[in-house]
């Protein structure tokens, strides 16, 4: 199903904010929206309805990001880049 890799994008929001709450609802004509219940139990939507791929980056780049990872190897190798002054 098309909505795999929208839930896949949900699931990676809700480790990375650690918030189970966030969820997608999808229309007829295969809209996406990202939604959050609030305290009376609405759901609000947090962006407009968009086709798959603009979800996906979207829902990507909403709420905390992971840090990078760097690996020693790669640590040393910037190191060596840098030029050094005289």
């Amino acid at each position: 199903m098309r909505s795999t890799r929208a839930s896949a994008a949900i699931d990676r929001l809700k480790r990375r904010s650690e918030n189970p709450n966030y969820s997608m609802t999808m229309n007829s004509g295969a809209m996406f929206c990202l939604v959050l219940p609030n305290e009376t139990g609405d759901s609000v939507r947090l962006c407009e309805p968009m086709m798959l791929d603009d979800f996906v980056t979207f829902v990507n780049a909403y709420g905390p990001q992971t840090p990078k990872r760097v690996s020693k190897m790669e640590v040393e190798f910037s190191k060596q880049l840098v030029k050094k002054d005289r």
